[in-house]
C-alpha cells in the first residue's frame, strides 16, 4: 500500500523516526500493564449474568419435562436445553446435543473420532494416510491447533470479504479426496469480523465433496453477538443444503460462552440425522450425562430465544463504545497515512488488523516493550505462520474503556513507529 511514509525525503523520515522513538521511551518509562491479547468478555459483561445463580436453589424442582436434572441419563441434554439451541440455530432439537460447556471441546472430540474411529463408513483417518484440513486464514487458531494436534496438514485459504475465497475451497474439495474438512466461523468470524454472503454459504451447501468423509465445522460462535439493533444476517446453512438437495456435510457448533459465564456455560451441536447419530454414538462411550443442573438454571435465565436476544442487547450497550473506540483511534491516529487496513464489523468480538508487510512481529514485540499484550503475530494462521507477517487481531472486549483507550494509543504509536523504521529499512 501506498504509504505517506514513501514521500518523505530521508531527512524527514529520520527526523520522525526519531520523534516517535522519544514518544516510545516516554510510554515505556510508564511501566504500563495492559491486556488485549484474547477475546474475553468483560467483568461487566459476566456481571449481567450474575442473576442466573439465583435461578436455582435447594427448593428447586429438579425435573425437565419430567427428566431428573439431579441424576445420570439423557446424555443428549435437558429437552429445553436442547430446544433452546435449536431455536438458535434454526434447527430441529431432535438433532442438536448439548453437553459440555466449550463448543471447542465438541469439535475435538469430533475430529478425534473421525481420526481413531471413521465416519461415514469410511476408515479412520490416521489410517488414510495424508489428511488434510482448509482453513480460512486469518483465522481463529485454537482451531487450526485441534487439527495440527494429530498431525493433519492444515491448508490456508485466503478469507475474502464475503467468506472464504470458493472457487480455491470447491477446487480443493471436489478434486482431493485428502480433504476432510473446512474450519468456519460463518457469522463475524474470528478476526476479520466479516459474515458470509448468502452466495458463500449455497457454495459451500452444494459441495461436491471427493471424499464421503469430508465435512463443514461451522463454529456460529456469535450467532447472536450483534452490536447494534440491525446485525448481520446469516443465511441458515441446513437450509441451503436443503435448498441444494445436499446431505451429510455440516456439522454446527455453537455455546453460550459469550452470552453467560464462559466454561461455565451450554455447548451445542447439530448435524444431519445420519451425522448427529455417530456423533451421539462416539459421545456416549465418554459422556454418560451432561451437567443438567446448568443446563437447568440456563433455560430458567434465558428462556428462549426472545429472553437470550434481550440479554445480548445489554452485552451490545458494553461492547458497542469498545469496538467504536477501537475505530475512532485507528481512524484519526492511522487513517491519512496508508500504512494499515483493519476490519469494522458489526459484531463477534474482534478487530482485524493488516500494517506493512513484514511489520506484524516487530509490533507486537514493541507492543510488550511498551507494556501492552497482543495476540502473538502470525496466531491468526495455521502454524503460526503468517505469509506477510502483517496480520495482528485485536481484542477490545476485555479491557475498561479507559485501558483499551491507553492501549489504542500505544498501538498507533507502536504502527508508526514500526512502518517508518520499514520505511527506511528499504532505501
Amino acid at each position: 500500500m501506498a504509504s505517506v511514509y514513501q514521500s518523505m525525503q530521508t531527512a524527514e523520515l529520520d527526523a520522525l523516526i526519531e520523534q516517535l522513538e522519544e514518544e516510545a521511551s516516554e510510554v515505556r518509562a510508564r511501566g504500563l500493564k495492559l491486556d488485549m491479547a484474547r477475546g474475553k468478555p468483560s467483568v461487566e459483561q459476566t456481571d449481567l449474568s450474575r442473576p442466573m445463580l439465583d435461578v436455582l436453589n435447594s427448593s428447586s424442582v429438579l425435573q425437565d419435562e419430567g427428566v431428573p436434572a439431579d441424576n445420570y441419563g439423557v446424555p443428549d441434554g435437558l429437552p429445553s436445553a436442547r430446544k433452546l439451541a435449536a431455536e438458535l440455530l434454526g434447527v430441529n432439537a431432535d438433532q442438536v446435543i448439548v453437553n459440555g460447556s466449550s463448543s471447542l471441546n465438541l469439535m475435538h472430540d469430533v475430529v478425534v473420532n473421525a481420526y481413531t474411529k471413521g465416519i461415514a463408513g469410511c476408515d479412520p483417518w490416521c489410517r488414510q494416510g495424508t489428511v488434510k484440513f482448509l482453513c480460512p486464514s486469518p483465522g481463529y487458531d485454537r482451531h487450526f491447533a485441534v487439527t495440527a494436534r494429530y498431525g493433519i496438514e492444515n491448508v490456508p485459504i485466503a478469507m475474502l470479504s464475503d467468506g472464504p475465497n470458493m472457487d480455491e475451497v470447491e477446487r480443493l474439495v471436489e478434486t482431493d479426496a485428502s480433504v476432510k474438512g473446512i474450519w468456519c466461523v460463518p457469522k463475524y468470524a474470528n478476526p476479520t469480523g466479516i459474515t458470509y454472503s448468502d452466495e458463500v454459504v449455497r457454495r459451500f451447501a452444494s459441495l461436491k465433496p471427493a471424499a464421503r468423509d469430508f465435512r463443514i465445522f461451522w463454529d456460529n460462535a456469535y450467532v447472536v453477538h450483534d452490536l447494534y439493533d440491525e446485525g448481520d444476517k446469516l443465511l441458515n446453512i441446513f437450509d441451503a443444503i436443503a435448498e441444494a438437495g445436499t446431505a451429510n456435510l455440516v456439522y454446527e457448533f455453537s455455546s453460550t460462552a459469550k452470552i453467560t459465564f464462559p466454561s461455565s456455560g451450554m455447548a451445542f451441536v447439530t448435524a444431519s440425522a445420519d451425522d448427529i447419530a455417530e456423533i451421539r454414538s462416539a459421545f456416549s462411550i465418554e459422556r454418560v450425562s451432561p451437567e443438567k443442573l446448568s443446563q437447568l438454571a440456563h433455560v430458567g435465565f434465558l428462556h428462549d430465544v426472545a429472553g437470550v436476544r434481550a440479554h445480548m442487547a445489554k452485552h451490545a450497550q458494553i461492547l458497542r463504545p469498545r469496538f467504536e473506540l477501537v475505530q475512532n483511534k485507528l481512524s484519526v491516529g492511522l487513517g491519512d497515512l496508508g500504512i494499515a487496513t483493519w476490519t469494522n464489523p458489526r459484531g463477534g468480538y474482534f478487530v482485524s488488523f493488516d500494517g506493512p508487510c513484514g511489520s506484524a512481529k516487530r509490533i507486537v514485540a514493541l507492543m510488550q516493550e511498551l507494556g501492552v499484550t497482543l495476540t502473538g503475530a502470525g496466531a491468526t494462521w495455521p502454524g503460526g505462520n503468517d505469509p506477510q507477517d502483517s496480520n495482528i487481531r485485536i481484542a477490545p472486549t476485555f479491557p475498561s474503556l479507559e485501558n483499551l483507550g491507553n492501549a489504542l494509543d500505544v498501538f498507533v504509536l507502536a504502527v508508526k513507529l514500526v512502518a517508518a523504521r520499514i520505511e527506511r529499512e528499504s532505501r
